[in-house]
């Protein structure tokens, strides 16, 4: 039976590693926290998962909140205008049901669960040093985490990392009471776009207590809606939130007016991070190496939705990888052609995400105005949150999109 080695109990952690199991592989994943820990903590992340990402949950029986989570069936984009009001106002309906699941929940029970099945699990905080002396007993290991230093394991990739900074400053609150946009609309996530302060996102999701929004502020940093660092009481990171919206979004704002309150205690997130792609083969110090996954070799800022989606793909492709390898080592080439399958996916996603970080040029606006006109350009956008490869071939480059506008508008 071969033995691997899973350092991190998040989304692509523990996907691969029920995974694995579920196919007679000893795994071991090492944590620092129990899954109580992790339910009863801060939340950890905003997400929405799209169908293709799904699916490989449900491959696995591990869709566990498909009759709980709301159903997000549309993509919905708001533009500011100068005067406060929308400039541009659609949504795109989505051809399969989109879900967002707080990762405490989500996590914890996955984690539970694998240890009910007979899977190992082992609470340390793990160093570079530490992985040296377990590599040997394993057969494959992989770093889903990237704490303690170990995202340094793995050397920048400059050519697909542009940036040198936090491009957003990024808060998060999951509330209930929000009201619904219309009752003639159907359930969306709402990506706010407000030029030169930042993006507000609103996401229908599932949480402990039940059914919620998640608000998320992507903040420009430095601009006026740079607001959270230093805030470490809930009420008032909530607060700070809603006066934002009241300001920049009033159309959201007016959701919250009959009055939202937090989810529980640790239902707030801030703080910024560089977006960076690294290489997926990890040297250990003494020789050795490991492989990189999902964002700890892959990390977009969450303004195109993808982090969730990208680890649960990583997972389903490392463990299609890792089966089809059969008892051959896994050499360095094997690590590499693993991560090169993920790449296929991961990479438009960055190219992607990286444009949408960038003031929008003339052509992605006079796209969002036609999605306003015309429901097929609405819906394509939608739907490239669930295939992001689809983007490069009609929205970032201004001859696709005059192609595919002309297509639109001849179409009638």
């Amino acid at each position: 039976m071969r033995r691997i080695l899973i350092v991190g109990a998040g989304q692509a952690g523990l996907q691969l590693a029920l995974g694995l199991q579920s196919h007679d592989y000893d795994v071991t994943v090492l944590t620092e926290r129990t899954g109580e820990e992790v339910r009863a903590g801060r939340v950890l992340s905003t997400q929405c998962m799209f169908d293709s990402a799904l699916r490989t949950e449900r491959a696995l029986g591990l869709d566990l909140w498909a009759d709980r989570a709301p159903r997000i069936e549309g993509v919905g984009v708001s533009v500011a205008g100068p005067d406060g009001a929308r400039a541009v106002d659609w949504v795109g309906r989505l051809d399969a049901c989109a879900q967002s699941v707080d990762q405490r929940l989500k996590t914890s029970t996955w984690l539970e669960l694998f240890a009910e099945r007979g899977g190992r699990v082992e609470l340390r905080k793990v160093t570079a040093a530490d992985l040296q002396h377990l590599a040997g007993s394993y057969d494959l290991v992989l770093v889903a985490s990237g704490k303690s230093g170990l995202g340094s394991l793995f050397e920048r990739d400059h050519l697909h990392s542009p940036h040198q900074r936090p491009q957003r400053a990024l808060a998060a609150a999951y509330v209930h009471g929000l009201a619904p946009r219309s009752e003639h609309d159907f359930p969306a996530m709402r990506c706010n776009l407000v030029p030169g302060v930042g993006e507000l996102l609103v996401i229908p999701a599932l949480t402990r207590s039940g059914p919620c929004d998640i608000l998320f502020w992507e903040a420009r940093p430095g601009g006026p809606a740079d607001a959270f660092d230093g805030l470490r009481d809930p009420a008032e990171h909530l607060r700070v939130t809603l006066e934002l919206m009241r300001t920049f979004t009033p159309w959201e704002y007016d959701r919250a007016r009959s009055g939202v309150e937090l989810t529980d205690a640790g239902a707030t997130l801030a703080g910024r991070f560089t977006p960076v792609v690294r290489r997926p083969v990890g040297e250990l110090p003494g020789g050795g190496a490991v492989l990189g996954m999902a964002d700890v070799v892959v990390t977009n800022d969450p303004i195109t939705g993808q982090g969730a989606n990208n680890a649960a793909k990583c997972a389903a492709g490392y463990l299609a990888a890792i089966l089809a390898h059969g008892g051959k080592p896994f050499d360095r080439d094997f690590q590499q052609a693993a991560f090169d399958g993920f790449w296929a996916t991961a990479g438009p996603v960055t190219t992607w995400t990286n444009a949408m970080l960038a003031p929008p040029p003339p052509h992605v606006l006079d796209l969002f105005v036609a999605a306003g006109r015309h429901r097929a350009v609405a819906d394509r956008f939608a739907n490239d949150f669930d295939d992001p490869t689809d983007v490069a071939r009609w929205l970032l480059g201004p001859a696709e999109a005059a192609a595919y506008l002309a297509s639109v508008t001849a179409g009638g």
